[in-house]
């Protein structure tokens, strides 16, 4: 009797250890108004990024025509805090409700991402990759300029790669500019960023080229003509949250005081979430792993301490039910993201550890000790 009354003690211990455990490490870091760690830097025009940062242009931006396809361009003068890492440089969150445009650092390199709706309102996406952008401890000079016939992306003034599939309009540099963030999910950049000019025309490769030399030689580009930009950003203001635009009518960008997700997506389903790379299968086999604890503890508790029938789908269901618990709640926590790729993994994750109790195993080692567990 002593033993049964020490085991349900135990039990009752070990599964709200086990339950504050989970719940502490899926809300870390429990608020929603967490620092925004945006910094001028100190020895010249540019801002800092740290490991949550973030800036978003005031207003939409609106395209430089009334039907949307006029050809485009975009310079980007930036540099990374390690060149191993991963981020969303910028990305446009469009009226569609898409993230239309969007640069991503993919370690050395660089992925340029436009997504679009079809006549049908289907998403679609398509992609260039750019392999060695970046370097440790200097900026690249990224362009890339386009009409809807196609695109040439350039490093330090050189062409790089051109794409006759990755088309891109004025209609993909509209609604929310986001920078060294994504505008949908947390996936901060960390490093410098120098400069930012966008264009409604397509720049050539002599125009690139003389803009990339008065951009490191004098901190902007030289316009002559009608090669005026619609937004030109030269971070020189050193002080203060705003960045103002230097040419056109396309808003200023601001500084917020908070790190912040502009429209942060909740329960965000399995199939927008897979990435084919080895961190998505850690995070998977994590999330499996750390719910199989609470399986286990809580079937041993439906079952030996409250004598519940059918503990096992029982457990299970409380499973599920934290960790959707958990992924509404994180759709407020601007460095967590919610996804419905988590309540699949933890909920087999509990699973597996209510299957194991109910082994043979288990039960022999439990009645050895004079513990009775009910089917």
């Amino acid at each position: 009797m002593i033993r049964k009354i020490v085991w349900d003690r135990l039990l009752a211990v070990a599964c709200a250890g086990v339950l504050c455990g989970i719940l502490g490490l899926g809300l870390w870091p429990f608020t929603a108004h967490p620092k925004n760690e945006v910094a001028w830097l100190e020895d010249g025009n540019g801002l800092h990024f740290g490991d949550h940062g973030t800036i978003l242009s005031s207003r939409p931006f609106q395209p430089a025509d009334a039907a949307g396809g006029a050809a485009c361009s975009l310079e980007i003068w930036a540099q990374p805090g390690w060149v191993q890492s991963e981020g969303t440089l910028l990305g446009f969150y469009g009226p569609e409700n898409l993230v239309s445009f969007s640069l991503y650092q993919y370690k050395r390199g660089l992925v340029f991402q436009r997504r679009f709706r079809d006549r049908q309102h289907r998403a679609g996406e398509v992609h260039v990759y750019i392999d060695d952008a970046f370097h440790q401890g200097r900026p690249s000079f990224i362009t890339i300029t386009a009409s809807p016939r196609g695109a040439a992306i350039y490093l330090d003034g050189v062409l790089a790669e051109s794409s006759s599939r990755f088309g891109l309009s004025s209609r993909d540099f509209t609604g929310r500019l986001v920078i060294a963030n994504s505008p949908v999910a947390d996936d901060s950049w960390s490093g410098e960023l120098r400069g930012l000019a966008i264009f409604d025309q397509e720049l050539t490769a002599t125009q690139v080229l003389e803009h990339f030399s008065s951009w490191t030689k004098n901190g902007g580009p030289e316009i002559s003509g009608n090669g005026s930009p619609v937004a030109l950003y030269l971070f020189d203001e050193r002080a203060g949250s705003v960045i103002h635009n230097r040419a056109g009518s396309a808003p200023d960008l601001t500084i917020p005081d908070h790190y912040l997700i502009l429209r942060q997506k909740l329960l965000e389903v399995p199939w927008r979430e897979f990435y084919p790379r080895w961190s998505y299968l850690e995070d998977v086999l994590v999330n499996i792993g750390g719910f199989i604890p609470l399986g286990f503890a809580f079937c041993a508790y439906f079952s030996s301490v409250r004598h519940l029938k059918r503990a096992l789908w029982i457990t299970i269901f409380f499973g599920f039910a934290v960790s959707l618990t958990i992924e509404v709640l994180q759709s407020y926590i601007p460095v967590r993201n919610s996804g419905m790729t988590d309540v699949i993994t933890n909920t087999l994750g509990t699973a597996i550890g209510a299957i194991m109790f109910p082994w043979k195993t288990t039960r022999a080692l439990l009645s050895r000790a004079g513990i009775t567990v009910d089917q």
